[in-house]
C-alpha cells in the first residue's frame, strides 16, 4: 500500500529540544495521516537526533536543526514499511535521513509561533512553514504543532488516483528544562 504519509518525519524533528542542544526528551509523538481509497489512515514515526535552540525572547538567534531516520517508519504493518522504505517511496538505501533547517521563527500571540524550515527529503530541499505552540511549564516545556505537505514535492511515490497528495503531520514533544547555556 501506498502510505507516504510518513512525511511526518519531518517535524519530528521540529520538535527535539528547546532550550539547549543537550536537551532531555521526556515525551515525543510524531503522527501522520493520508487518504487512501478515500479512508484515512496513518502512522507514527519515533528516534529523531537534533541541535536546537530556541529562545522566545530571542528569536533571531533561536536555530533548530533535525534529523529523522526514514527506517523507522511505523504504520503498524511490516510489509507496507517496507514498501515505503523501498526506490517506489523513500528509498532509505540512497536518502536514509530527513533533515529540518531553521530559517526563522515569528511570534503569532501567546505561546504560538510560525517556524519557516527548509525541509529536505529524497535528495529534495524545499522551504516550508510549521505553527506550532511553545509551552514554558513549571519543569518542563513542550512543542506541539501541526502542518501539511505534499508529498509529491519531494519525489515520494507517484501521482495516484487513490493516495492522497497531501499529508497531515503532528507532533508533540516535551523535554525537560534545562538551564540555557550561551556559547
Amino acid at each position: 500500500m501506498k502510505k507516504l504519509f510518513v512525511f511526518i518525519v519531518i517535524i519530528v524533528t521540529h520538535c527535539a529540544g528547546a532550550l539547549n542542544a543537550q536537551s532531555s526528551i521526556i515525551h515525543s509523538a510524531v503522527t501522520f495521516e493520508i487518504k487512501n481509497l478515500g479512508i484515512a489512515t496513518g502512522g507514527s514515526i519515533g528516534g529523531f537526533q537534533a541541535r536546537v535552540r530556541f529562545m522566545p525572547a530571542d528569536l533571531n538567534t533561536s536555530t533548530i536543526e533535525a534529523s529523522v531516520d526514514v527506517n523507522t517508519i511505523n504504520t503498524d504493518n511490516s510489509s507496507r514499511d517496507e514498501h515505503l522504505r523501498s526506490e517506489d517511496f523513500f528509498d532509505v538505501v540512497r536518502y536514509p535521513k530527513i533533515s529540518l533547517k531553521s530559517v526563522n521563527f515569528k511570534h503569532k500571540s501567546g505561546s504560538n509561533y510560525t517556524g519557516t524550515f527548509i525541509l529536505t527529503m529524497k535528495g529534495r530541499s524545499k522551504q516550508i512553514e510549521i505553527p506550532f505552540a511553545f509551552l514554558d511549564k513549571e519543569s518542563t516545556i513542550e512543542f506541539k504543532g501541526a502542518f501539511k505537505i505534499n508529498r509529491l514535492d519531494f519525489g515520494v511515490g507517484s501521482k495516484s488516483m487513490i493516495l492522497s497528495d497531501d499529508v497531515a503531520i503532528s507532533i508533540d514533544c516535551e523535554e525537560k528544562k534545562q538551564e540555557l547555556t550561551r556559547l
